[in-house]
């Protein structure tokens, strides 16, 4: 099963989980696309840009696309930690930790700096090992 993973590779926050995530798949389940490269439009030209850049998205083998901390929690699944998000999934704690992650969506680049240093990757490039 693949399962593809759409991600802002300007973003320090996002380069440093997604390090992580592909150190972990093992089996290869995840496929990484970074929405930030030149030719990404042209090779998913039916996605929106603007929406893939507010959240993360992840696409499901039957083209389904889902969205934010579902595709966070679907990841790590697949790399044998889904206990890591599980709780963020649970029916009450899954209200707020949505509407907290827009929050975090969306000032990121503010996030990465206060945590990191840094607001984008150097070179406007994170370097995914």
């Amino acid at each position: 099963m693949a399962f593809t993973l759409f991600y802002d590779g300007l973003c320090p926050l996002c380069e440093k989980e997604m390090t992580h995530l592909i150190k972990r798949d093992k089996d290869k389940n995840i496929i990484f696309e970074d929405i930030s490269l030149p030719d990404f439009p042209q090779r998913y030209p039916k996605l929106c840009l603007q929406e893939l850049n507010a959240r993360i998205h992840g696409q499901l083998d039957d083209g389904t696309m889902i969205t934010g901390l579902d595709v966070t929690h679907k990841a790590w699944s697949l790399v044998g930690v889904s206990w890591l998000y599980a709780p963020l999934r649970w029916p009450v704690i899954r209200w707020f930790a949505d509407k907290l992650y827009l929050v975090f969506a969306k000032h990121r680049y503010k996030i990465s700096y206060w945590l990191t240093g840094k607001k984008r990757c150097e070179s406007n490039r994170c370097n995914l090992k």
